[in-house]
């Protein structure tokens, strides 16, 4: 899974991917794989359970990055809109460290233009996904929905399009609630 990049540090809640606790995210594994939106969610601390998001990860075979390692941001605020990537991501390098990789997913729009001009791939419509060719696999492009609560709709939608491709790329696998 590939965001765009996270926001300025003051914005965390903790040192991972998808920090900031307004982000759902991490709301929305709970829903797609615990039935529990809280799952994660540490609300007294205002942060997240890392050790259960680190353990859920590594059971699925899921891994996180992001889309640039270098960015400016144009406005002091996470929106990806003002956000300018100046280094994106060695996908390719990225790629070949992951040889069991079937599908990458992208976790807005920023993350997904990036990522597809890397490609040269068509834009695919939210909660679906474009084949493609790295080397000799053949890879799937997901669209997924922002997980910024900014993004126009309602947790449980966002959890349904996250559960069709989990379901869709992982199958029968025994991870599910």
């Amino acid at each position: 899974m590939l965001g765009s990049f996270p926001p300025q540090r003051k914005r965390w809640s903790m040192d991972f991917f998808y920090p900031n606790f307004q982000n759902d995210m991490w709301r929305i594994f709970g829903v797609v794989f615990r039935n529990d939106r809280d799952y994660f969610v540490d609300a007294p601390h205002r942060t997240f359970r890392l050790p259960l998001i680190v353990d859920l990860l590594q059971t699925v075979g899921v891994a996180l990055y992001d889309t640039a390692t270098e960015v400016r941001r144009l406005q002091d605020n996470a929106s990806d809109k003002y956000l300018e990537v100046v280094t994106p991501t060695d996908l390719d390098a990225l790629l070949l460290e992951l040889p069991a990789c079937r599908a990458v997913v992208t976790t807005g729009q920023k993350a997904t233009e990036t990522l597809l001009a890397h490609f040269r791939a068509p834009l695919p419509q939210i909660g679906s996904y474009t084949p493609v060719r790295f080397g000799t696999r053949e890879l799937r492009l997901y669209r997924m929905p922002s997980s910024s609560r900014a993004y126009p709709l309602s947790l449980e939608k966002k959890a349904a399009y996250y559960r069709r491709m989990f379901q869709d790329v992982l199958g029968d696998e025994e991870v599910w609630p």
